[in-house]
């Protein structure tokens, strides 16, 4: 049978502080049920706001629906992205992901489980490194 996940039965919370700079809201969408492994939430970025660097066992999928942001691997460049991309940010690859200064993005995150967790989160993305902007 299948399901609604009724948006008046989503709850929205404030992303935890040790896992984000700045005001984030995230709210549930989905969690699928075993044998499946994939979730589904929606994460707004006030502008600044970002998440500390962190990886995921099995990649993630962001489908970003407002907005422009920012994202960077490890030993890359900032790269920018606008409402309607979309980033497959592969397994196991150390990155993070936010608004710019000046503007707001939000992005639906599908990714899957390995041993019971999505994601492992790291140290905060410094003022200093997420200020050197896109190219660098």
């Amino acid at each position: 049978m299948t399901e609604i996940n009724r948006k008046a039965d989503q709850k929205t919370v404030d992303g935890p502080a040790d896992n984000f700079t700045g005001k984030t809201t995230v709210t549930m969408l989905f969690q699928r049920g075993e044998p499946s492994r994939v979730s589904g939430a929606r994460v707004h970025f006030e502008p600044g706001a970002r998440t500390a660097w962190h990886t995921h066992p099995l990649g993630q999928t962001l489908i970003v629906t407002e907005g422009v942001g920012w994202t960077q691997v490890e030993g890359g460049p900032v790269l920018e992205f606008h409402a309607g991309d979309v980033l497959l940010c592969p397994a196991k690859e150390k990155h993070w992901h936010g608004a710019t200064p000046t503007e707001g993005m939000t992005h639906i995150a599908v990714q899957e489980s390995e041993n019971g967790s999505p994601v492992t989160w790291m140290e905060k993305v410094s003022d200093e490194d997420y200020l050197k902007g896109p190219g660098r």
